[in-house]
C-alpha cells in the first residue's frame, strides 16, 4: 500500500502532522473545556449521568468511527468514492439501529433516565458521516484540510454544550445540544469531503463491503470498550456520588488518551506498508511513550488543584490523577498497536485485549467498591492490555 507523494517528503509529514496536531488538539482542548462548567454546574450526580451516557454513545458508534479507518485504507487502494459514501451511508443506518436498542440497555445498567439516553444515544449515527468524510481526507492525503475539518467538528460538538450547561438545561439538555451540533458537524463534512476527489493511487479495488468495517470494528470495539469500560460500569458497583467524581478522573484518562491522537492519523498509512510498519510503529510507539510519561507528570503537578479550580466534591480524586493519565497513556500506546492490526487487516491482533477486558469486567463486578480500587484495575488492565499486545505484534512480524 503507498500513500502520497506529499506525505512522504518528510517536510511535508512535518507540516502534515503539525496540521492534524493542531485540529486534534482544539478539538480536544474544547472537548475537555466542556467538563469544567459540566462538572461544576451539574455536580456529582448530574455529572456522571452525563460522562456515563457519553460514553456508551461512543460505544454504540464503533462501527462508525471503524468507518475512518477502512475508507482511508480504501481510498489509498483505489476504491469508488460513490461505494464509499454507500458504505458510509449503510453503516450510519445501522448505528442508528443499534443506538434504538440501546436506549433501553443502558437505562437498565446506569440507571439513567430516558429522555437524558435518547439524547445522547442519537448522536451515534451522525458520526459515521464525519468519520467517513475525515477517512476520504486521510486517504488522499489532504491533511491540512483534515485538520481544519477536526477543528471545525471539535467547535461544532463542544460549544453547544458549554452553552447548554450554563443556560441551565441540566444532563438531558447537555446531551441534547451536543447531539444536535453533531448533526451539524456531520453535514458540512459531508459538503466538504464530497468536493475532494482523487484517491492517493496504488493498486484498485472493485469492491469494499460490511465484513470490511466489520473486522475493523472488532477491532475498534475493543479499544473503544478498553478506554470506556470502567466508567461506563461506574455506576453499577459506585454510588451516584462517587461515581460523579470517579467520572472527573476519567477526564485524565480520556485527556492523556486523545491528546496524541494526530501521530495515529498521520503514520497511519505507513502502518499499512508491509515494508516500513514494524519501524514506523517502533517510533510512533516511542513517541507515544515520551508524551506520556510526560503528561503523566503533569497530572501529578496538577492534580492537588481539582478541588480549587472545580469543586471541593471531587477532593477524593485530586491525588489519584496521574493514575488516571498513566492509563490514558498506555491506552494511547494500546490503540495505535490495534490501528496497525486494522491497518494490516488483522484483525486478531485484537485477542489478547479483549482477554484482558473480560477479566477487568470481572474484576469490576466482584472487586470494585470505591473508586481507588476501579481506579487501579483500570490501570492494571491497560498495562496487561500493552504488553500482551505488543508481543502478539511481535511474534506476528517474526
Amino acid at each position: 500500500m503507498t500513500i502520497t507523494a506529499r506525505a512522504q517528503r518528510p517536510g511535508a509529514t512535518v507540516r502534515a502532522l503539525g496540521a492534524v496536531t493542531v485540529g486534534t488538539l482544539l478539538a480536544n482542548l474544547l472537548a475537555y473545556l466542556v467538563q469544567v462548567p459540566a462538572s461544576r454546574v451539574l455536580g456529582p450526580d448530574g455529572f456522571g449521568e452525563f460522562s456515563v451516557l457519553n460514553a456508551a454513545m461512543l460505544v454504540l458508534s464503533v462501527p462508525a468511527l471503524a468507518v475512518q479507518a477502512v475508507v482511508a485504507r480504501e481510498v489509498v487502494t483505489g476504491t469508488s468514492r460513490r461505494r464509499l459514501w454507500r458504505l458510509i451511508g449503510v453503516v450510519g443506518v445501522l448505528v442508528a439501529v443499534g443506538s434504538a436498542v440501546g436506549v433501553g440497555v443502558m437505562m437498565q445498567i446506569a440507571h439513567t433516565s430516558w429522555a437524558a439516553t435518547v439524547a445522547a444515544l442519537a448522536g451515534a449515527a451522525p458520526l459515521a458521516v464525519i468519520a467517513g468524510g475525515q477517512g476520504l481526507l486521510q486517504g488522499a492525503g489532504r491533511f491540512g484540510l483534515l485538520g481544519g475539518v477536526l477543528a471545525g467538528v471539535g467547535v461544532a460538538k463542544s460549544v453547544p454544550v458549554v452553552a447548554a450547561v450554563w443556560a441551565g438545561a441540566g444532563p438531558t439538555g447537555a446531551l441534547a445540544a451536543g447531539t444536535v451540533g453533531t448533526v451539524v458537524a456531520a453535514l458540512a463534512v459531508a459538503v466538504v469531503a464530497g468536493r475532494v476527489g482523487g484517491a492517493a493511487g496504488g493498486r484498485t479495488r472493485s469492491s469494499v463491503s460490511m465484513g470490511d468495517v466489520l473486522s475493523a470494528s472488532s477491532v475498534q470495539f475493543v479499544m473503544i470498550v478498553a478506554v470506556s469500560v470502567d466508567l461506563l460500569l461506574s455506576r453499577s458497583v459506585l454510588s451516584a456520588g462517587d461515581a460523579g467524581v470517579y467520572a472527573l478522573g476519567v477526564v485524565a484518562t480520556k485527556g492523556a488518551f486523545w491528546l496524541p491522537q494526530a501521530i495515529g492519523v498521520v503514520v497511519y498509512p505507513r502502518l499499512a506498508d508491509p515494508v516500513r510498519s514494524g519501524a514506523a510503529l517502533r517510533r510512533a510507539a516511542g513517541v507515544l511513550a515520551g508524551i506520556g510519561c510526560a503528561v503523566t507528570a503533569l497530572a501529578a503537578v496538577c492534580g492537588p488543584l481539582v478541588p480549587i479550580a472545580i469543586s471541593d466534591d471531587y477532593r477524593p480524586v485530586a491525588g489519584l490523577m496521574w493514575l488516571f493519565a498513566a492509563t490514558g497513556s498506555l491506552l494511547a500506546v494500546l490503540q495505535l498497536m490495534l490501528l496497525a492490526a486494522i491497518a494490516r487487516n488483522r484483525a486478531r491482533g485484537a485477542a489478547p485485549a479483549f482477554a484482558v477486558l473480560v477479566v477487568e469486567v470481572g474484576l469490576i463486578f466482584s472487586v470494585a467498591d470505591s473508586v481507588v480500587s476501579l481506579a487501579v484495575i483500570a490501570a492494571g488492565a491497560a498495562v496487561s492490555s500493552v504488553v500482551g499486545t505488543w508481543a502478539w505484534v511481535r511474534m506476528a512480524d517474526d
